[in-house]
């Protein structure tokens, strides 16, 4: 329970954390921002890191001249195609084996599941359509490893996607984040960017639940 509330408060305090980050690391801070986005991107066991959020948290910090915009952008993008190509091969190399696994502390069949029959019904363009989507984020590139697209084209989808996630999210926070009424509710803005964030999930999963139920 005190790793969830503290997770809690780092997701909805981004803008202190991220902060102290780049006061205490200068340079670096890039290095561990790239690590975060390559391994909530590129892990499968790690689906739950703040992605959209801290890349609107960024796009504040670039605007405010505390992060270099084009660096920032160059650097999470180049990890964004990064993990998602690690986790290609994670799934290529385990192959439809792992549906056979059991849940663990961090890994959950459901998640893979479900974005399983997201990426039946949508095909490649799920590589880019999930960069927005939480969860189906991290297990998108899994689920392509383990079916049969081809790297060439997985690597297309995988470039645009990522490039259109760092760059919408990063230019939001940079263009709106310095606005009086989102910095005197940065958690609030933060929230809503999760619910946004997790909504078309959730629609598809209300939508197929009704038509299991019809």
């Amino acid at each position: 329970m005190e790793l969830l509330l503290n997770g809690i408060d780092i997701l909805l305090h981004l803008d202190k954390y991220l902060k102290i980050i780049i006061q205490t690391m200068g340079l670096w801070s890039y290095a561990i921002l790239f690590l975060i986005i390559f391994c909530e991107t590129g892990l499968v066991v790690t689906p739950v890191l703040p992605g959209d959020s801290l890349l609107f948290a960024i796009g504040i910090f670039a605007a405010k001249g505390s992060l270099d915009l084009t660096t920032v952008i160059v650097v999470l993008a180049i990890a964004a195609v990064a993990g998602d190509t690690l986790n290609y091969w994670i799934g290529s190399y385990l192959g439809p084996k792992v549906f056979h696994y059991e849940d663990s502390r961090f890994f959950k069949k459901k998640h893979l599941e479900r974005t399983h029959q997201f990426y039946e019904k949508y095909g490649g363009k799920t590589i880019i359509i999930a960069r927005f989507i939480p969860v189906i984020r991290t297990f998108a590139p899994f689920v392509a490893g383990i079916g049969s697209m081809t790297y060439r084209k997985f690597l297309a989808y995988n470039v645009v996607g990522g490039i259109l996630w760092i760059l919408s999210l990063t230019l939001a926070g940079y263009f709106f984040g310095n606005n009086e009424v989102v910095e005197k509710n940065f958690s609030l803005v933060i929230l809503a960017i999760i619910v946004i964030s997790c909504l078309p999930g959730v629609i598809e999963y209300l939508r197929q639940r009704g038509k299991g139920n019809a």
